[in-house]
């Protein structure tokens, strides 16, 4: 009798326990570079932001105050508020570092990158900025600054990981999304009241520095 041949859900089913393999050498991988990285903060933002919009021009101004203040700073490597980011800490000679995503359109990485780590997995980057970030500054953005927002408020809500600041960046940009959050979640008993108290909203870069200085000064005094 002759043998069947093998359908493509069939052998991409095959394929699955060996990409395991892949996710673990992007573990090690990013595990081993990061590790030799200090203190460090997260810098999130659309990835379409042009050079000549001010929150451009302000993440670039934030990543320099926080290398100035003695972190390094990490992005998703891209263009548009990432490359801000990381040429603004390359400026004051800083830890650059870019968690770059392999995309089929839109994702390369800035040449203000340092250190570049490139990823297929969204799940293993994530975990790398969380990881390794003692604060989120999340400028303003679409689909994929959201979820790195909301999955670290997650995060820190559920006790899954020791709380740090996340800091939302543009009170304008943010207001529907706080009031919503204000005026549905919390009114329909879906989250705490004292769950506001996982973020903030700044306006400048200078706050941002003072945000995460005024966290940290707290926590050694407590």
């Amino acid at each position: 009798m002759a043998k069947l041949k093998k359908s493509k859900d069939e052998y991409m089913h095959l394929e699955d326990p060996w990409r395991v393999f892949r996710i673990m050498a992007e573990f090690v991988d990013g595990f081993h570079q990061m590790s030799e990285i200090d203190d460090a903060v997260s810098i999130f933002g659309s990835a379409r932001t042009r050079k000549t919009n001010p929150y451009y021009k302000m993440a670039e101004r934030t990543a320099e105050l926080l290398i100035k203040a003695g972190y390094g700073v990490i992005t998703g490597g891209g263009p548009g508020i990432m490359e801000a980011g990381n040429k603004g800490a390359t400026k004051v000679k800083g830890e650059s570092v870019g968690l770059n995503i392999e995309l089929p359109f839109e994702q390369k990485p800035n040449r203000y990158v340092k250190r570049l780590i490139n990823f297929h997995y969204f799940f293993c980057r994530k975990v790398m900025f969380v990881k390794y970030a003692k604060a989120f500054v999340i400028f303003p953005g679409g689909f994929g600054t959201l979820d790195e927002l909301f999955e670290s408020l997650t995060l820190i809500q559920t006790q899954r990981m020791e709380r740090f600041p996340v800091i939302l960046f543009g009170s304008k940009y943010w207001k529907g999304l706080v009031d919503w959050i204000k005026n549905a979640l919390v009114t329909e008993r879906n989250i705490d009241p004292k769950d506001l108290n996982l973020f903030q909203v700044v306006d400048t870069p200078e706050a941002v520095v003072s945000a995460i200085k005024e966290f940290y000064n707290g926590k050694k005094r407590g």
